[in-house]
């Protein structure tokens, strides 16, 4: 959307992600490609308990199954309502880029927000199609992104850890893969300062 001139904002809203960390290093990226672009940049709220309140019950549903859903259907009401109620007409989600989501529980999910509001349309581009994941992989580089190694929730942790440890590979560690070693040093020194202050 950048390179194409598209005029928008980020919409931070990802009470799903866990733990604090994990989302403090999330925004902090997001927050960095904003300002090196000049992008708008809306901080929502962390209301975590809201989160856990609506999809209890389904701690033990499969990636892509109900919990997803429930996940996806909140983070998109909200995003539909902010943009209601800020003159946006059109939101979507970068959700879809990744090969591990559904595209059309995505796009279900991100019609039904948006159909709520007269005023609103949900953008269903399809990111991965036309080379997509692989301009993905581009920017990440380039950008010396975060790399987010499960999708976010401790579920989704959890899950990722289980088939990790089946396959005989290391547990996640938060905050230590990046797209670039450069990126990776850099973070961790900004880590030990603050923890010094």
């Amino acid at each position: 959307m950048t390179a194409s001139g598209i005029d928008y904002a980020i919409y931070f809203y990802n009470p799903n992600i866990h733990p604090v960390r994990e989302y403090e290093i999330r925004k902090q990226e997001n927050i960095r490609y904003a300002e090196k672009h000049g992008i708008e940049f809306i901080d929502a709220d962390y209301d975590v308990d809201n989160w856990f309140d609506r999809v209890k019950g389904m701690e033990n549903e499969p990636e892509r199954g109900i919990r997803c859903t429930e996940c996806f259907d909140m983070r998109f009401e909200r995003t539909a309502l902010y943009a209601h109620e800020h003159g946006f007409d059109t939101i979507t989600s970068s959700l879809g880029i990744s090969r591990w989501k559904d595209m059309d529980q995505i796009n279900g999910c991100g019609d039904r927000a948006a159909a709520r509001y007269a005023d609103l349309h949900y953008w269903t581009y399809n990111w991965r199609k036309g080379g997509g994941s692989q301009r993905m992989l581009e920017i990440s580089k380039d950008e010396e992104f975060y790399m987010q190694e499960y999708c976010g929730c401790v579920y989704s942790l959890r899950d990722t850890n289980r088939w990790r440890r089946a396959k005989g590979r290391d547990r996640i560690e938060i905050g230590v893969k990046f797209y670039s070693w450069d990126a990776k040093h850099e973070f961790l020194q900004k880590e030990t300062v603050s923890k010094q202050s």
